[in-house]
């Protein structure tokens, strides 16, 4: 599949209630995210493949890194591995840009690092 061709959305086009996969790593997490997302960093996309497609149970993954980058990465590899994947093309900077919700772990508000 050409990068060119990946199915991307915007953060502000991401449904409430849509599966988001975080593929950033642990202190980005923690820092930032969205409630109810599923965090697995990329360098653990394969090795957690099962679990990943058992939380998905069939439904279109939103894939979300800081800026788009490494979710079209994950986004063009779960597609190869037949799963409806589509690249949060402006990342967790258009999520927090567009004023989506977002919790931290511990005290301080979320940001995106």
């Amino acid at each position: 599949m050409q990068f060119g061709q990946m199915p991307s959305v915007a953060a502000s086009a991401v449904p409430s209630d849509g599966f988001l996969l975080d593929v950033r790593e642990d202190d980005e997490w923690a820092a930032g995210h969205v409630e109810g997302a599923l965090h697995v960093p990329m360098g653990q996309v394969v090795a957690r493949f099962g679990e990943l497609t058992e939380a998905v149970d069939g439904g279109l993954v939103h894939v979300v890194c800081r800026s788009g980058g490494r979710s079209a990465q994950v986004t063009q590899y779960l597609i190869a591995q037949g799963l409806e994947a589509v690249n949060v093309g402006d990342g967790m900077l258009g999520w927090e840009a567009a004023g989506r919700p977002m919790v931290a772990d511990g005290q301080h508000p979320a940001t995106v690092v």
